[in-house]
């Protein structure tokens, strides 16, 4: 006994809990179990360059834009190439896309199963000022056969397709989330020993919340149906708290209880935040939560996407909420018979 207690468990590591739970994939070999691994590693990896940002020329603009039209961060670029090299390297992935990049990668690994869809670094204007930051990734089983080039179809698959999805947060600690379908659960980084250990097991996100999370500086750019249900946010008291980095915020809600809310603008018309790689992945994960994902009309995972970086708007969290923003949307796109005539 005396022994034990000079010695305690760490707890289960990352690598434990993806083998332990790989029987749940019965079309699977392994890959997708070493996918995920490969993710981990390159997390592990911008952890390292992030904590050691402010020593080193590694911050600030890089000096060029992205495909999305945004002044890319030097840290945009370097995790970028960690995240691509990653799964190049570990030759379960056939292709990639990429925020940082106009058209899929083809990683030349015709053997891999699968396309992951990445942004490598959101809310990277952050790091400057040394607020949370994060990577978001979503993954699919190609369509094309085994052994052929990947093509643009394997890319353009609907969020229900998704085999997992999860995301990086770098913040007061470094916490790894993801979901395959069978629930969700985080891993925080134990940096002495260079793992991550399971401190956040089978999430649920509360029924409702205290808390929605928007940018209210374009309040009057929002419909009034997004403006009411603001309003009414506030006169329940409802605590507002925007960080601007989308990882953190849907973080944050999900283990607390509340809403994030990116609608469109006269300006982003059909949303700011990417389809592919930042809607579907948080939607899976959400869902598995217990929560909600929606555009205001339809289930974000059921989108039928027309192109790599297709934009949408975004109301996720949890269910309650949601449901009550979407009904308020619903109710105005309703014409008024006493004004029709």
């Amino acid at each position: 006994m005396k022994e034990e207690k000079l010695a305690l468990p760490v707890g289960v590591t990352l690598d434990r809990f993806i083998m332990r739970h790989q029987e749940q994939f019965p079309y699977a070999s392994g890959e997708l179990s070493q996918l995920l691994r490969d993710i981990a590693l390159a997390g592990k990896i911008i952890n390292r360059e992030i904590n050691r940002a402010g020593l080193s020329n590694i911050a600030g603009a890089y000096g060029s834009q992205n495909v999305q039209g945004e002044e890319q961060q030097k840290l945009d670029v370097v995790a970028d190439i960690r995240f691509t090299r990653a799964l190049r390297n570990g030759g379960e992935v056939c292709g990639i896309i990429s925020e940082e990049e106009e058209d899929y990668i083809d990683t030349g690994n015709y053997k891999g199963k699968y396309i992951v869809a990445i942004d490598p670094l959101d809310g990277s204007s952050n790091i400057d000022v040394n607020v949370s930051i994060g990577t978001i990734f979503s993954i699919y089983r190609r369509r094309s056969p085994i052994g052929t080039p990947v093509q643009p179809e394997d890319f353009l698959q609907r969020g229900v397709d998704q085999v997992a999805s999860g995301y990086v947060l770098y913040g007061s600690s470094s916490i790894m989330v993801y979901t395959t379908g069978q629930g969700v659960n985080g891993f925080t980084y134990e940096p002495s020993i260079g793992e991550f250990i399971l401190s956040h097991p089978e999430i649920r996100t509360p029924k409702n919340g205290k808390i929605f999370s928007c940018n209210e500086g374009y309040y009057y750019l929002y419909d009034e149906s997004i403006r009411q249900y603001i309003d009414q946010c506030k006169r329940e008291k409802l605590m507002a708290r925007y960080i601007g980095s989308l990882v953190a915020d849907f973080h944050r809600n999900m283990l607390k209880g509340g809403i994030y809310l990116y609608p469109a603008t006269p300006k982003s018309p059909q949303g700011k935040l990417r389809l592919m790689y930042e809607c579907n992945a948080l939607a899976f994960v959400i869902e598995q939560a217990g929560g909600m994902a929606t555009d205001g009309q339809r289930r974000i995972m059921e989108i039928e996407p027309t192109g790599f970086h297709q934009r949408a708007p975004l109301f996720i969290g949890s269910p309650q909420m949601v449901k009550s923003i979407e009904a308020m949307m619903n109710q105005a796109r309703v014409p008024n018979p006493t004004t029709s005539l």
